[in-house]
């Protein structure tokens, strides 16, 4: 059978799929979801799964790791989940308000550390259609790009659940929102999540997504998350992708900012099997400023994809982009960053960089920085480097008496920390920097979470 022949009747599944179960998709929806979930199906039947004929996807093919028998839970299940062995890869010392959800579906045993201030909500967004449906209309698929992306198109048909954050304005908290992504179960598993965060004038956060596996099995994850800051809005938005290598993600962030408020987002990949990660923002106000930090260790067959669009729409803005990737074994890489800066955007200051190691000839890493202008009074930079580690250091830490393993781990961590010094949360950071340690030294983490790891390993030699 042909590859085309093949991507039609996968495509062809996810239709019917939709038609079939159309009923539970919309039944507890608000109109506005529902009347997003027709847009999205009309615009995948237009532009269906994106493959490496399409320029945005040129270095990521998903579609092979589609075809296969899944599972598809279209009603909340009560799944069972050893949620204490997540907890012992957690942040130590990390004072949080915490979420699990569990195969895109919030968990109903959700503890919640602490009181949360008065009128923020964080919680289950399906919960959310009920409590907040005015909120839920006014937001919900006004930034994601269902017309220009078959995934985002299929994560707006079929997301029922996930997690909604609202924090009202003047709010500051005083500690980060924790939600943790579960993934378990003994079928192979497609699970769709939705995230929307809101934040009004002039309230402060910070949060931290964790991605963890718990079960050998298969998972293709399709993800969608929101995020609208109002005037002089502080966030900081940390992800960590700690998934086994039978995983496959394709995750959307959409951020869209107001007048001089300050967002940063931080994607950590430490383990994954594929993973294509979408960053999109929108400056949509003046003195806005954007950090775009990111960090992928790979070895064995992994692939990592982190593709970002900076879109300047008004003028005196500032946005700082640093991606940073060791990659080892037969690992490969990819990374697109593309500015536009507008017509009227005067006074724009835009920075891009993404650098890579290959610790070895197989390992692979594709980079393409791009800037698009259409005004005079800006600057902006962008650059590339791909490189091994330095000999003249390498050299230099060896006739001091330090082991060549011990050396290129120092080295690399050197490399890396830039990226996780950008982390503001100490105990996060400190967290980070002992698991990207253990990462470099082949260790990964101490919890029991390698076990799973290992399993999935094995397996994933079947793949290729």
């Amino acid at each position: 059978m042909s590859i085309t022949k093949r991507v039609e009747e996968i495509e062809k599944q996810y239709i019917e799929l939709y038609d079939q179960n159309i009923v539970q998709l919309a039944d507890k929806s608000t109109l506005e979801v529902n009347s997003h979930r027709d847009k999205s199906f009309k615009n995948f039947q237009k532009l269906g799964i994106p493959s490496d004929r399409d320029e945005d996807y040129k270095y990521t093919n998903i579609q092979p790791f589609l075809r296969g028998t899944f599972e598809f839970n279209f009603v909340h299940q009560n799944i069972e989940a050893q949620l204490d062995d997540v907890f012992k890869c957690e942040v130590s010392e990390l004072e949080s308000y915490s979420v699990f959800i569990i195969n895109g579906w919030y968990s109903e045993k959700n503890q919640i550390a602490g009181n949360l201030p008065d009128g923020v909500y964080f919680g289950s967004l399906a919960e959310a259609f009920k409590k907040h449906p005015k909120l839920i209309d006014k937001y919900y698929g006004r930034a994601s790009k269902i017309e220009r992306d078959g995934f985002t198109a299929l994560n707006g048909m079929f997301a029922q659940d996930g997690v909604f954050i609202y924090i009202p304005k003047n709010v500051v908290l005083d500690r980060p929102l924790q939600i943790v992504n579960i993934l378990t179960g003994d079928s192979d598993n497609v699970v769709f999540q939705r995230n929307l965060v809101v934040m009004e004038e002039n309230s402060q956060a910070k949060i931290l997504v964790c991605d963890h596996t718990l079960t050998p099995s298969k998972f293709v994850v399709n993800s969608v998350t929101e995020v609208f800051a109002a005037e002089s809005v502080v966030l900081d938005h940390y992800t960590l992708q700690n998934q086994h290598n039978l995983t496959t993600q394709v995750a959307g962030v959409f951020v869209e900012q107001k007048s001089s408020s300050t967002v940063m987002t931080n994607n950590l990949t430490l383990h994954a099997g594929i993973s294509r990660n979408n960053i999109y923002y929108k400056l949509d106000g003046e003195h806005c400023e954007s950090y775009l930090y990111g960090l992928y260790v790979t070895d064995k067959n992994q692939h990592v994809d982190n593709f970002s669009f900076i879109d300047h729409a008004k003028p005196n803005c500032t946005s700082t982009e640093l991606f940073k990737g060791v990659l080892d074994d037969r690992a490969t890489g990819a990374f697109t960053g593309r500015v536009l800066v507008r017509k009227d955007s005067q006074n724009t200051n835009a920075y891009q960089s993404n650098n890579n190691i290959l610790l070895n000839d197989l390992a692979r890493i594709s980079t393409r920085p791009q800037l698009e202008i259409y005004a005079d009074d800006v600057k902006c930079s962008h650059g590339a480097t791909v490189g091994q580690l330095d000999d003249e250091a390498m050299f230099y830490l060896r006739s001091r008496g330090i082991s060549e393993e011990e050396s290129r781990v120092l080295l690399m961590y050197a490399f890396a920390y830039e990226v996780i010094d950008k982390i503001t949360v100490e105990p996060l950071k400190e967290q980070i920097r002992d698991l990207v340690e253990k990462r470099f030294r082949g260790e990964f983490d101490k919890c029991d979470f390698c076990v799973v790891c290992a399993e999935a390993d094995s397996k994933m030699l079947n793949c290729f």
